[in-house]
């Protein structure tokens, strides 16, 4: 007497390749590519090392000022004892370095950048503010700049040229240990460059 074929067992013996392993109908949803996660490489903003030409001009323009109009009367340049004169010098003085001290806290509280594996993230604002994502595979050109005092300072300008249609060109301003920063920005585009031309030439 012959038993009949169980359903259950069929439909088994049917998902199963001759050397069992199991097999993927083409109705059900395959297994999502691993990718590699994202990590934080990075974060800084304007540093404060990058104001110390400001701070050194600024001063050099007081102690000028203040010799001007102390020697200027004794060599008879100008009368003596005029204090309007003194009062509009150190007004001019006062304005600048308050001048200077805003420039330095609105860069510093405004802008903040944040480089991962994957993305560059700049926001900027202070009130408002707009946060923007480059991915560092469109960033195609890396390159940072340095005045005199910033070269014995370390600190530069960085400058991004990407396909980011919103910021193809951007400045990262008073970037502390600029060379290190954009060698990292470089390596991180390449690296995923290279990672995706393996990954279509693979497909």
């Amino acid at each position: 007497m012959t038993t009949p074929p169980n359903p259950a067992e069929s439909q088994d013996s049917n998902n199963v390749s001759g050397d069992g392993t199991p097999l993927q109908s083409e109705f059900q949803p395959r297994a999502a590519t691993n990718q590699e996660p994202e990590h934080k490489l990075w974060e800084g903003g304007y540093s404060p090392k990058a104001m110390y030409g400001t701070w050194l001009t600024l001063g050099i323009i007081t102690v000028g000022t203040i010799l001007a109009l102390i020697l200027l009367p004794t060599l008879g340049a100008m009368p003596a004892g005029n204090q309007m004169i003194w009062l509009v010098a150190l007004g001019v003085i006062a304005v600048l370095w308050v001048l200077g001290a805003f420039l330095f806290y609105y860069r510093r509280w405004s802008t903040h950048y944040e480089l991962t594996t994957q993305r560059f993230i700049h926001t900027q604002g202070i009130l408002t503010r707009t946060t923007d994502r480059v991915d560092v595979i469109d960033i195609d050109d890396v390159s940072y700049t340095q005045g005199v005092v910033d070269r014995i300072l370390g600190v530069g300008t960085i400058r991004l040229m990407s396909k980011d249609q919103s910021h193809p060109k951007l400045n990262l301003l008073g970037i502390d240990q600029v060379a290190r920063v954009s060698g990292m920005i470089d390596d991180v585009r390449r690296k995923e460059r290279r990672k995706r031309s393996l990954h279509i030439d693979a497909t």
